[in-house]
């Protein structure tokens, strides 16, 4: 059962923008795939730092969050990340050296004003951050149900 929420994108203590449209069931199911990915489960087992962990996507984007207003215009600002691999020429004995390749989360916000600021994340930190996010929610909802499940139910099937 997909909770609502509203994210406030702030900036310098400066209101950024406003995204998400039921955003808490998807924050929810994604804190727990970085976690089982860091754990090595799926494909995510492949990648032997846990830093390189991530869900994985067929098209590389974990979300896109936007505002639209009740009349469906879209505006107010958009967050939304997605993983790229990266490669990385490590430097060996005598001039020889390897192409390390890493994978990132590249959390990019763009405010309504059309300034967009951009985060490179590893698999730890964007699960910190989700989790984070997922736990302001639920504080906001003081532990009123409102149709609403805690983040150990939201996007399975598990009821309370």
């Amino acid at each position: 059962m997909p909770y609502e929420i509203t994210l406030e994108l702030h900036r310098d203590g400066t209101p950024y923008g406003l995204v998400g449209e039921r955003c808490g069931w998807f924050l929810a199911r994604l804190a727990r795939g970085v976690e089982e990915a860091r754990e090595g489960r799926g494909g995510a087992r492949l990648w032997p730092d846990p830093d390189d962990r991530f869900p994985e996507e067929p098209d590389g984007e974990l979300f896109a969050f936007r505002y639209r207003t009740r009349a469906g215009a879209i505006g107010g600002g958009e967050l939304r990340c997605q993983l790229r691999t990266i490669p990385v020429w490590v430097p060996g004995p005598g001039g020889a050296g390897e192409w390390r390749v890493t994978r990132r989360a590249y959390l990019e916000a763009w405010g309504t004003p059309g300034v967009g600021m951009r985060a490179v994340l590893t698999s730890g930190e964007l699960g910190a951050f989700v989790r984070s996010l997922v736990a302001d929610a639920e504080a906001c909802l003081g532990g009123r149900e409102l149709g609403r499940n805690p983040v150990e139910g939201a996007g399975s099937l598990e009821r309370r």
